[in-house]
């Protein structure tokens, strides 16, 4: 993964452990349902965007790498990975 990447999403991930951890406290203090299913809405959104930055940072880096290189299996290889990844997003 790129720095340029990286580092943005290490902090995104931190802040979603923090939301997980407040989740937990919501939970334990037995609060409101609705209010506990919003907040884990809220992490699954911020999970997908992370998700989303480090897919571009791959295509952007490792497929573009592939491609360059002319390597026709490491090109399927990526481009297959990238499928699998995609249809277990959709499940």
């Amino acid at each position: 993964m790129q720095k340029e990447t990286k580092t943005p999403v290490l902090k995104r991930l931190g802040r979603i452990e923090g939301q997980v951890r407040g989740i937990v406290r919501m939970v334990e203090e037995d609060r409101y349902c609705i209010d506990v299913v919003t907040q884990i809405s809220a992490v699954r959104a911020a999970l997908r965007r992370a998700e989303e930055e480090i897919l571009r940072d791959h295509v952007g880096h490792c497929v573009e790498h592939a491609i360059a290189s002319g390597n026709k299996t490491d090109q399927r290889k990526k481009v297959a990975e990238i499928m699998d990844v995609l249809a277990r997003a959709d499940r």
